[in-house]
């Protein structure tokens, strides 16, 4: 144990008593960073499975492509539908249960 004295010279002494923490702090935070900045780089080393990657490679979706399927449709018979808030029933909101609406509608 240290002597009364000495314990109290380390606690007036600023240097101790905020010096070493920050410097504990930063040193400590540069390797987390490091480790979690070193996730990214495994992740992108990660080999993905060759059927996966054969599925992806035949199944080429442009955006032209994209765009001629939606080139036809007609978009001036759409609805804006509400979604639900989270204490409603999104059936009462969205109009599929009528019974409903008309039990509590005045």
């Amino acid at each position: 144990m240290l002597p009364h004295a000495v314990k109290r010279a380390l606690h007036k002494n600023k240097t101790l008593r905020y010096g070493v923490p920050m410097l504990l702090l930063i040193v400590g935070g540069s390797f987390g960073l490091r480790e979690f900045s070193q996730i990214r780089y495994d992740a992108v080393r990660i080999k993905m499975d060759p059927e996966l990657e054969k599925k992806l490679k035949m199944s080429k979706v442009t955006l032209e492509s994209e765009y001629e399927k939606i080139k036809d449709s007609a978009f001036d018979d759409w609805k804006n539908i509400r979604g639900p808030r989270p204490w409603e029933d999104s059936d009462f909101v969205q109009g599929k249960n009528p019974e409903a609406q008309k039990t509590t509608k005045p």
